[in-house]
């Protein structure tokens, strides 16, 4: 069962897959209703999931799961990853690769590998308050308060 984002509880789990570029308009028109069709026959040994998400600054796509009906399983994980490689392959895009980061530059979201980020926090090209953005975090409440902060509030300030 599909439900706006909002509606999921705090407790819910979420993945953040992170773009490697932003979304065009007409792609982002393109991709919200296949991943709410993805949602809706999203399952964990055929019993329906709750689930939701969202689409932040036209290149974090969430999805977020209120298990308190039921836990994702090894399979249904591995249907959701097998959906965003699938997304990965028609828009030509990186959703999977954790190896990337993405911080604030101004008003912008910028995206850079590890290496290159190492670098800039080397050159102090970006500093300890540079807002980046935590893709490990693990549930709604974790999302709103722990995704987009300072890197000295993140696991990033290990590369300070």
């Amino acid at each position: 069962m599909v439900v706006g984002f909002n509606e999921l509880p705090d407790s819910s789990r979420v993945w953040v897959f992170q773009a490697n570029r932003g979304f065009s308009q007409s792609e982002l028109e393109d991709i919200k209703p296949k991943i709410e069709t993805f949602l809706t026959s999203w399952t964990v040994h055929g019993q329906a999931l709750k689930a939701g998400f969202e689409i932040r600054y036209n290149r974090f796509i969430i999805l977020g799961l209120d298990e308190s009906q039921a836990n994702a399983s090894g399979c249904s994980i591995d249907a959701s990853v097998h959906f965003i490689q699938s997304l990965e392959k028609e828009y030509n895009v990186d959703l999977l690769d954790k190896m990337n980061v993405s911080y604030k530059n101004g008003e912008f979201v910028a995206h850079k590998t590890l290496l290159d980020f190492k670098k800039m926090v080397k050159q102090k090209a970006v500093s300890p308050q540079t807002i980046v953005f935590n893709n490990l975090v693990n549930t709604k409440a974790e999302y709103k308060e722990f995704w987009e902060v300072p890197m000295t509030e993140s696991w990033h300030n290990r590369l300070l």
